[in-house]
């Protein structure tokens, strides 16, 4: 059978879009489905759908291309959809008007679907209103009833009369509607989300990380967690806490990291895509929210071997977490005290973590695609099962039509390529520091290749050949090539990765797309310093279009930034000494900060032993003052040796940017001539700690 979505936006990475693009996949084993997303805003979505569901959209919302449609005349008349509430009043983005009634509904009243399956709600109020009785309609709801405010929530139960099924994502939910709605006949049932099994590796659960990811936003409750992790921080120094997402809550969270001076233990990552490689460096995953509608990132976390610590909110957590055994849930009514609670149970005992890490791993194969899917095509075979019943014309055509038993169509075959694809890599770093990449010999040119590195920008454009190897695991379908450290000194900066025909080196290259890309084990692995090349460290990542990339630090010393203070008028770190033998423990060590201006601006404090290897120096911020000159001054930090000069920053780890990552407190002072000034110490683009002092415009 032929099934549709029909989504807002195909091309962001949102839970719904997760879920439909796993669903979607696990229905074309055996059906022909198609993804219709209301709106284009990207050339391509950036969770790629099956390569079998065809992809679709009604609006061209991209700036750029020749038909966008964002001033098209019918987006100045109002939608007639939920006019005072749903998309009309929450799509600031993608705001919903005439030109929407017009496509959805087109599309609703020509498509040759068997199945439509709508998955919010204004989308269940057009499938409802606009839809045709030759189809089954199916609505969904991804949150919840008791998310919607009571305008939203009268609009939709409206339209659920319409459909011929709603579906929930947890029991709890479909309970509700059932007892909100009891006159209507649609079909009120829960499947949950299916949440695929992803090709990372499991945790090693011995990170010292908690992880979180979802919206920056209120309900989710971040606020509690960052509060809870003060204090699972004051009583475990070596764990972290890292937040993945977006969000309007994102400024708030921001001003309480720092004012609980978390800001170098807690850490507002941005949105990572895909998300999976994120939870794999957990040692434990955080869900704090005061309402969860079903919880994929519950799932997700527990796919890669991560136990959930959850607060026992409505609705999802308590039907996926079996308090114990697979996570913990944490009654909402002890709000921070019992989550920092859970989170010490944990944090305290990996034997436990790892018995919970087996327990959710079996309990996340249970919501895998292939599992949910035939509860779908269940609930289809019901509903026509129901319809052939009820029809009291005997419409023979509708009959055979709805009559296909789920199995019986076999998927649409998907169209033969017009060329090459582009190939993808998924890129792991190593246990040893070094880089395998994993490739699929489908994507790959014909005949024998290289894995080729080259260095960005380099003028003499030096670059690493390795030959591409049939994967031992998989040799008739996979191929791989592995660069370990004892054999290769990069240069520091940026590797762009190809692979190339054998043997001709610069000639013909492909860039490779990152497919996936693992950095756990970079976690907690030290620096690597090896004579005579000095001080190293290798991050593979995804660059910014997509493409697998490489970046290198090569320095004969380092010192490393462990630990940042910021005070009322001062800044002091403590740096652990890598490649340089002996400096901690001499006198005299001095701290050079170096203008970006003019060398005349540049000045030294001390530095002094603070253990093996590591030293601690403070810069007071009178000497930044006293040397402003421009709307903007910048200083680079540098430890001064008899040797010369070595960098202060931060390169060991998995953060290629840490100027995104890890930022420091600022502090405003008043400047006798520049006025109102804001000092902040950042890290540059070379993960380099720095000092900004920038005039503060009036308001």
């Amino acid at each position: 059978m032929k099934i549709a979505f029909l989504i807002n936006n195909a091309y962001g990475i949102g839970g719904t879009i997760r879920s439909t693009g796993n669903l979607s996949a696990a229905f074309a084993d055996r059906h022909d489905v198609e993804v219709v997303s209301v709106h284009r805003v990207a050339d391509e979505p950036a969770l790629p759908f099956d390569p079998r569901v065809r992809l679709t959209s009604l609006i061209d919302m991209r700036e750029d291309s020749p038909g966008y449609e964002g001033a098209h005349e019918l987006t100045r008349q109002p939608c007639t959809m939920f006019p005072d509430t749903g998309a009309a009043k929450y799509s600031s983005k993608l705001p919903y008007s005439a030109l929407q009634d017009e496509r959805i509904g087109g599309y609703l009243r020509d498509t040759d679907a068997d199945v439509v399956i709508s998955t919010r709600p204004d989308l269940n109020g057009y499938l409802a209103r606009d839809g045709r009785p030759r189809y089954l309609r199916i609505g969904q709801e991804h949150l919840s009833l008791d998310a919607h405010g009571d305008l939203l929530r009268e609009h939709q139960n409206r339209a659920v009369a319409g459909l011929d099924a709603f579906v929930t994502v947890s029991e709890a939910d479909a309970a509700q509607y059932r007892a909100a709605l009891p006159e209507v006949t649609t079909r009120i049932v829960c499947v949950p989300n299916g949440v695929r099994t992803p090709a990372v590796l499991p945790s090693s659960l011995d990170s010292r990380v908690i992880v979180a990811a979802g919206r920056l936003i209120a309900v989710k409750r971040y606020d509690r967690l960052v509060s809870a992790f003060a204090k699972v921080a004051a009583e475990h120094p070596g764990w972290t806490l890292r937040i993945y997402g977006r969000g309007p809550e994102k400024a708030r969270l921001r001003e309480q990291i720092e004012r609980l001076g978390l800001y170098d233990r807690a850490f507002l990552m941005g949105p990572v895509s895909p998300i999976e490689t994120e939870w794999a460096k957990g040692a434990i995953a955080a869900v704090s929210s005061d309402m969860e509608s079903f919880g994929m990132t519950i799932v997700e976390a527990m796919h890669c071997g991560v136990p959930v610590v959850a607060t026992d909110c409505p609705h999802g957590p308590g039907e996926i977490i079996t308090d114990g055994q697979d996570g913990l849930l944490v009654p909402l009514s002890g709000d921070v005290d019992a989550f920092a609670d859970g989170l010490k149970r944990l944090v305290a005992d990996l034997e436990l973590r790892s018995k919970m890490a087996a327990g959710a791993r079996e309990k996340a194969a249970t919501y895998a695609p292939s599992a949910i899917a035939p509860r779908y095509e269940a609930l289809i075979d019901e509903l026509s099962r129901k319809r052939r019943r009820t029809l009291a014309d005997g419409s023979a055509a509708l009959i055979r039509r709805l009559s296909r038993t789920v199995l019986s169509r076999p998927a649409r075959p998907a169209a033969a390529p017009e060329s090459t694809p582009q190939p993808t890599a998924h890129a792991r770093a190593t246990a040893e520091g070094g880089l395998t990449v994993l490739l699929d010999t489908a994507e790959l040119p014909a005949g024998p290749l290289d894995f080729v590195l080259r260095l960005r920008r380099d003028p003499a454009k030096r670059e690493v050949c390795l030959p591409v190897l049939p994967d031992p695991d998989s040799p008739d379908t996979g191929a791989r090539v592995t660069l370990h450290r004892a054999e290769h000194s990069l240069a520091e900066g940026r590797w762009d990765c190809y692979v190339a025909p054998r043997g001709t080196g610069s000639g013909t290259r492909t860039r490779l797309t990152a497919r996936l890309v693992e950095q756990a084990p970079l976690l907690r692995r030290p620096l690597t310093v090896r004579e005579p090349d000095g001080v190293s460290a290798w991050i593979p990542y995804t660059t910014a279009d997509g493409f697998l990339a490489l970046r290198t630090w090569l320095r004969p010393a380092h010192a490393e930034a462990e630990q940042i203070e910021v005070g009322e008028r001062s800044v002091s770190v403590t740096v652990s000494l890598h490649g340089a033998t002996g400096l901690a423990a001499g006198a005299g060590v001095m701290v050079q900060a170096v203008s970006r201006t003019e060398r005349a601006y540049d000045f030294s404090v001390p530095a002094s032993p603070a253990g093996a290897d590591s030293i601690r120096f403070t810069v007071r911020y009178e000497e930044v003052m006293a040397r402003r000159t421009t709307e903007q001054d910048l200083w680079d930090l540098r430890l001064s040796t008899a040797d010369g000069t070595i960098p202060v920053g931060r390169i060991s780890g998995d953060i290629v940017e840490r100027k995104k990552t890890d930022v420091v407190p600022a502090v405003v002072l008043d400047h006798a001539q520049r006025g109102r000034t804001r000092i902040r110490p950042f890290f540059s683009a070379t993960n380099d700690l720095a000092l900004s002092a920038r005039d503060i415009e009036d308001d």
